[in-house]
């Protein structure tokens, strides 16, 4: 479109299950993109799990047109996720626009991720509108939300929209804010080209399809362009724009929101971030780009009963291919073999990640518990980073273990204050601030070792707060802790790949109840199997699996007592031997049984 006043690019953002992909549908369904009969719910989500969860993963995005007075205008809208792993998602799409949505629940209020998400957008400086969405439901408070909505992040509670996403109620006045309060693009035109792409995805047929945003200039099929940051040059073979199903157009302008193919064989290739030019007439300076993301959680992958480790490396290959955002390393285990060692953005993340691995190529891995990176300080002064416990050296090399620690905000009912003071006591968590956002809810800022809130932490918060309570965190510094390695020794073999990193005083409860847990998911063998947890040479707890016993003395009626001594003395020295070179076979459920530090 060459009239840049014509044009406006927005993303939607909010908190978890807010509705930001069904409003997304309904702007679908408003402005005519996708008929009603081709009409599903969660239309962008276009991932069988994103349909199966209910949730986004990936941000997706669409051009429509909207008419507004008389004058048609296109609308380039970016859906993002809510939940708090793909924050990342979230920035990057925000790099591609003007203005956001900042949506709110009109029954549930003001919440954790949506004030993340809105501080994000007013660092980006966008223009901002306030929506209150489900004002259908029974227990909608919409003015209310507004004013808690304005206190909170200082936005306009008069100039907020009412929407219902369900019905539809609302949304032809919403397209007609996007095109009022958020302000075109801006950029050269005919200037030399600078191209944002801020997403990409491989395609088996065409090699990788780059997401990207114009900002100067413009560029069509079968022109020779330069990604920046990698420094190759490439043909592009088609452009084109999604509206929402992937269209072919001439050319992309100035502002505008579409895709290009360029011959680039995998996502390897392509810095996300990167801006593309023309080789001919290059632009002096490239756009700003991203930072990478930062992986928080980390475990290891390694190929269940008929998986080999082969079918696992590709399978890992075709799934960076469509989600660079982990990162995978190959790592040996004693006990499990070859496998690899993942970094995730969270929890949910990991999840994701090991449920697209196993549906989509049909294969079985046994996943290690996650653990967090931490920093270690040697004697002689070095600093290092590791991922996994079998990566922490001998204790008398190291000077310190610091640990990553993140700053919460916890939205929760004031009632919950006792209670949430008491998890975070336990968890280690040191109490910042308290900020009372209405008599009922109030804004708590907490700092946590993350290890603390890896596992169980939002269920925790979830019951302690019945169901009200959210929160959002990130990670602020490493800190020196007390912390020891936590090793689990079966049949006197030490486990690599069930050793954990503890705070010292909690290192011998973790041990009893870690080794109560593995002796249930363990069968018995034909040998007695001890379990133990040992930090360095001290056992601090100790369980054991007691052997099959066959009743050897059953057809020694009467006689001598020595002929049932003796054959109970064979049976005995038998199992010594057995256990000696005896392996005892570990099952997925015994190294996930240590992902939850409760009984």
């Amino acid at each position: 479109m060459d009239d840049l006043k014509l044009i406006r690019n927005f993303s939607i953002v909010a908190h978890i299950d807010h509705g930001k992909s069904t409003l997304a549908d309904r702007i679908l369904e408003r402005t005519g993109a996708v008929s009603k009969r081709e009409m599903r719910e969660q239309f962008l989500d276009d991932m069988e799990l994103e349909r199966e969860m209910g949730i986004t993963i990936k941000a997706n995005r669409a051009t429509v047109f909207h008419t507004c007075r008389g004058t048609r205008y296109m609308l380039n809208l970016l859906d993002t996720p809510g939940h708090v792993d793909f924050h990342y998602e979230v920035s990057r799409a925000l790099a591609a626009c003007e203005g956001v949505l900042v949506l709110v629940d009109a029954t549930q209020g003001v919440e954790a991720q949506t004030v993340a998400n809105a501080y994000l957008a007013m660092e980006a400086d966008l223009a901002i509108i306030l929506v209150i969405n489900k004002i259908d439901l029974p227990g909608a408070r919409p003015e209310d939300v507004a004013l808690e909505a304005e206190q909170i992040l200082g936005l306009d509670a008069a100039s907020a929209i009412f929407v219902s996403a369900k019905t539809g109620q609302g949304v032809a006045e919403l397209l007609d804010a996007v095109v009022e309060r958020i302000p075109p693009p801006k950029g050269d035109p005919h200037g030399p080209l600078r191209t944002l792409i801020y997403d990409a995805k491989a395609d088996p047929h065409r090699g990788v399809i780059c997401h990207a945003r114009v900002f100067d200039g413009s560029f069509k099929r079968g022109e020779k362009i330069d990604l920046m940051a990698v420094g190759r040059t490439y043909h592009v073979t088609e452009v084109g724009k999604y509206t929402p199903k992937p269209t072919i157009v001439p050319a992309l302008s100035t502002g505008e929101v579409g895709y290009f193919v360029a011959g680039i064989k995998t996502i390897a290739d392509v810095s996300i971030g990167d801006t593309v030019t023309h080789t001919d007439r290059p632009a002096d300076t490239p756009l700003p780009g991203y930072q990478p993301p930062q992986q928080m959680v980390f475990c290891d992958f390694y190929p269940a009963i008929g998986t080999t480790t082969e079918q696992l490396r590709e399978a890992m290959e075709k799934l960076w291919l469509t989600d660079s955002s982990f990162t995978y390393t190959t790592a040996s285990s004693d006990a499990l073999g070859i496998g690899f060692r993942c970094g995730f953005l969270g929890l949910l993340h990991m999840r994701i990640i090991q449920e697209r691995l196993e549906r989509e190529n049909d294969i079985s891995v046994v996943q290690t518990a996650p653990t967090v990176e931490y920093e270690i300080v040697l004697t002689d002064g070095t600093v290092k980073r590791i991922e996994s416990p079998a990566e922490l050296p001998d204790m008398t090399q190291v000077a310190e273990v610091r640990e990553p620690i993140v700053r919460a905000q916890l939205i929760i009912p004031a009632d919950s204050i006792g209670t949430i003071m008491q998890l975070s006591l336990e968890r280690r968590g040191e109490h910042k601030r308290t900020e009372y956002l209405s008599p009922t809810r109030v804004l708590m800022t907490f700092h946590y070792p993350l290890c603390e809130i890896l596992y169980d932490f939002y269920d925790k918060l979830k019951s302690a707060t019945k169901g009200y309570g959210t929160a959002d965190y990130e990670i602020i510094e490493y800190r020196a802790g007390d912390l020891v390695k936590l090793d689990v020794l079966v049949n006197s073999m030490p486990v690599d790949a069930l050793s954990v990193i503890v705070h010292r005083d909690k290192a011998q409860t973790r041990g009893r109840r870690l080794i109560t847990r593995l002796k249930k998911e363990i069968g018995r063998q034909m040998f007695e199997v001890p379990l133990q947890a040992a930090i360095g040479a001290k056992i601090v707890a100790r369980e054991t699996i007691k052997a099959f016993r066959k009743d050897v003395t059953a057809k020694c009626y009467g006689g001598d007592i020595t002929r049932k001594r003796k054959l109970l003395e064979k049976q005995k020295a038998g199992k010594q031997r057995m256990k000696t070179v005896g392996n005892v076979e570990i099952p997925q459920a015994a190294f996930m049984s240590i992902l939850d530090p409760e009984d």
